[in-house]
């Protein structure tokens, strides 16, 4: 069985919208057969349609993607009865929106992160998903490129011993970004925007996170553009358990790519260290006996991850995590990250933000009663 996806949002979500429809050689197909034979990204779920509020990009969508449904309303979508998940692209101030009509239409959701980026819109979020009965999957990318899903899972086998310190970067120059979403110079942080990477894989390897003290300022390219808040965070964090974690952030650097990747998740273990990078699909290992060991997946899986384009999109980890998402909710088994853990997340960020803000450290404890969660 597949279930149907309908995608709201056509730029990001156009990626979605690709990653669902489009064939892979067989050497990268990970064995998933689209409905007419040839080699694809999924096997537990198909796209059935999308919806942007912008008809150029629907219009766009449809010569892309053929065949789909593309209908001028959002109602519309959401009535179609072959859509099972809506997948919503949009900007972060229309998440929770979003979701809300999702799940009071009867659809499951994917919503991309962050989730919200507003601590108001987490109660309406959750009393909609009680409500409906349905579940809700952040779309947590990084999670689902190779080397950090390889890295998990040596983790989990003990490969590494007791994580003891978790250590996370998302550096990338955002000028493109500024110019494609205007509205991120006005109606985000990059606390909401970059910064969910790192501290989302913080929150995946050390579980709940305790207490949050952060520090941030304004590179020259943020204040050429006239951004009010950070665009570079230095966030240290400590675990309920008393682990440690550390995530940095820079969105106005001039890169350096070969030296380090833009994102890199580097696990510190009693038994070993790991490194997974992203856009680079490596991951750095102790091996047995302690010397290094590097994998490298670029030239066996780029047509699957990247569809043949050099460093491109999410293609792959945006179908990794639409069909696990599916073949969770087919099985009835838990998925990762669906909601109340990523409303963790969001708290972590907003705490992350409110301590750059006043140089002290902040309590999710604090956070989390001020959203009315207790």
């Amino acid at each position: 069985m597949s279930l149907g996806i309908g995608i709201v949002g056509l730029h990001e979500g156009k990626s979605m919208l690709k990653a669902l429809t489009h064939s892979v050689p067989d050497s990268v197909s990970h064995g998933h057969l689209l409905s007419d034979g040839e080699p694809g990204r999924t096997e537990h779920c198909h796209a059935v349609g999308a919806f942007d509020i912008d008809a150029v990009k629907r219009e766009a969508a449809a010569k892309l993607v053929p065949g789909l449904h593309y209908p001028d309303s959002i109602e519309d979508l959401l009535d179609h009865p072959e859509i099972d998940i809506v997948a919503i692209y949009t900007p972060d101030s229309t998440h929770a929106e979003l979701v809300v009509k999702a799940f009071e239409a009867g659809k499951h959701v994917i919503c991309t992160k962050p989730l919200v980026n507003d601590l108001s819109h987490i109660r309406p979020v959750l009393d909609a998903r009680d409500r409906s009965g349905k579940r809700l999957m952040v779309g947590q990318s990084t999670r689902f490129f190779e080397p950090f899903a390889q890295q998990r899972k040596r983790t989990l086998s003990g490969e590494f011993g007791e994580i003891e310190f978790v250590d996370a970067q998302y550096c990338h120059r955002m000028d493109w970004f500024y110019d494609k979403s205007p509205w991120a110079i006005t109606d985000s942080d990059w606390i909401f925007l970059g910064m969910s990477h790192p501290l989302d894989l913080l929150r995946w390897y050390l579980g709940p996170i305790k207490s949050v003290h952060a520090i941030g300022t304004i590179s020259a390219l943020g204040r050429e553009v006239g951004i009010k808040s950070p665009d570079i965070y230095s966030v240290q964090v400590e675990s309920e358990d008393g682990r440690l974690g550390r995530a940095f952030g820079h969105y106005g650097l001039i890169e350096l790519p070969s030296a380090r990747n833009a994102i890199e998740l580097m696990v510190y273990g009693s038994r070993g260290t790991s490194l997974a990078q992203y856009h680079d699909m490596r991951l750095k290992r102790t091996g047995d006996g302690g010397p290094e060991v590097t994998e490298d997946w670029l030239y066996q899986e780029r047509g699957y991850f990247f569809n043949n384009e050099v460093h491109g999109m999410h293609y792959g980890e945006f179908a990794r995590y639409a069909d696990a998402f599916a073949h969770a909710i087919l099985t009835g088994v838990a998925a990762s990250p669906e909601l109340d853990e990523g409303i963790d997340v969001v708290l972590l960020m907003e705490a992350a933000r409110r301590s750059a803000q006043c140089g002290s450290p902040v309590q999710i404890q604090d956070v989390r009663q001020e959203a009315g969660l207790g």
